[in-house]
């Protein structure tokens, strides 16, 4: 199968996956909202024999943690430290709301998550029924539901649902989006904070965005000055050499004339190197050209999914490539991977980049693999960038960049 409707069908696909794991992060934030809930109640309790106010410091702290967690799975500014004591952070309308989400998160968000984890496994059970359940015992009722299963047309009814369980699969990122949206709902600080800590989060993108800007011009000078200058110069020296040869050994100045050719030649692909690197002419074919022949030059198998309609601005285009270029790099250099996949799907007005693969992890932000660098690119955009990448793998890397409409 392939044309518009293939290329359709593989991205409601695709984003049913990347809804299905944006609700299996929500599933973990859930189940710790509800630990953590249970453990306030404990601490509150503890508080008329003063145990609990040992105990309040710690509590707070790890509500903040876990609410900046959430805000930064959803795509929000995280806030950073609250107050330490109990009764500065009741004092505190950024706290409170963080308290009232928790509750909210631990049974709405966990219902809501939940849903959407089991989903697929309802149906790849049920639709994988017919092909197990003649296996037990004829006096078993093998039925997963409210129907009894004894003959092949209620194991086929079982299968049946199952179909409905995976097309409604397709609805996932929707309910990614409800989730997501209820926890930013009850997250959202007052007008007032909102501003403050926009502007906070503006002035520090904008520091990044120079300092990244700043960075890029003493890449290019360097690339210049080591390169192609000094390219350029044998040039201009070769050149002079040719022609003080020219009159008394012309064969000399030919060969001097060659060289000079040849150096010429090298300069200018120097030169294209640079302009490539500033914004690469293979973007000018699509972000899915683009991408697909990063995955090619990477020596790890790479499987590419790109589903961008309508096409970003060139920023944007140009800060995904960049992501995907870096992160391919760190998979061929250092992760002994074995398998990779690149993914890149635009929902409304949000590009979602995803690079995974399957080796050693252990990768951070700051060692040597560039992801500081690709970190400064995304916020300068108003982007957000997650890493996954536990001792012993997998690593993967998410970025979403706001793209307008």
């Amino acid at each position: 199968m392939s044309g518009p409707g293939a290329r359709g069908l593989r991205g409601r696909v695709a984003g049913a996956r990347s809804g299905f794991l944006d609700l299996g992060r929500g599933l973990g934030t859930a189940l710790s909202a509800a630990l953590l809930t249970a453990w306030l109640l404990l601490v509150l309790a503890l508080l008329p024999v003063g145990l609990g106010v040992l105990l309040a410091p710690s509590a707070l702290r790890w509500v903040r943690r876990l609410a900046d967690a959430e805000r930064a799975r959803t795509g929000s500014p995280t806030w950073g430290p609250g107050p330490r004591r109990l009764r500065a952070a009741l004092a505190d309308r950024l706290w409170r709301r963080d308290l009232r989400w928790l509750p909210a998160h631990a049974t709405v968000g966990l219902l809501l998550c939940l849903l959407g984890v089991l989903l697929p496994v309802y149906a790849v059970r049920d639709v994988s029924f017919p092909l197990w359940w003649w296996l037990l015992p004829a006096d078993e009722d093998a039925s997963p539901w409210w129907w009894s299963v004894r003959a092949w047309p209620q194991a086929v009814a079982v299968a049946g649902l199952g179909v409905v369980w995976a097309l409604l699969c397709l609805g996932l990122p929707l309910l990614a989006r409800v989730q997501s949206g209820f926890s930013r709902a009850l997250l959202r600080p007052p007008a007032d904070v909102d501003l403050s800590l926009r502007v906070a989060e503006l002035t520090a993108t904008r520091a990044a965005a120079l300092d990244a800007h700043a960075a890029e011009l003493r890449r290019i000078e360097r690339s210049l000055h080591d390169g192609a200058q000094n390219r350029l110069v044998g040039v201009s020296v070769l050149l002079g050499a040719a022609r003080r040869a020219l009159a008394r050994d012309p064969a000399a100045a030919d060969d001097l004339l060659a060289r000079a050719q040849s150096a010429s030649e090298e300069a200018l692909a120097e030169l294209r190197a640079v302009v490539r690197a500033i914004l690469p002419p293979v973007l000018e074919r699509g972000l899915a050209a683009a991408v697909t022949g990063l995955a090619a030059d990477c020596r790890v198998p790479c499987h590419v999914e790109v589903t961008v309609d309508p096409r970003c601005p060139a920023s944007v285009e140009a800060t995904a490539y960049f992501v995907v270029a870096e992160a391919l790099t760190n998979v061929s250099r250092h992760s002994r991977a074995r398998a990779a996949s690149v993914s890149l799907h635009r929902r409304g007005d949000v590009l979602h980049v995803a690079v995974a693969d399957d080796g050693r992890g252990g990768a951070e932000p700051g060692t040597g693999s560039g992801l500081a660098g690709v970190r400064r690119r995304v916020e300068a955009l108003d982007g957000t960038l997650e890493l996954s990448s536990p001792p012993g793998g997998p690593t993967r890397v998410e970025v979403r960049l706001p793209c307008g409409s």
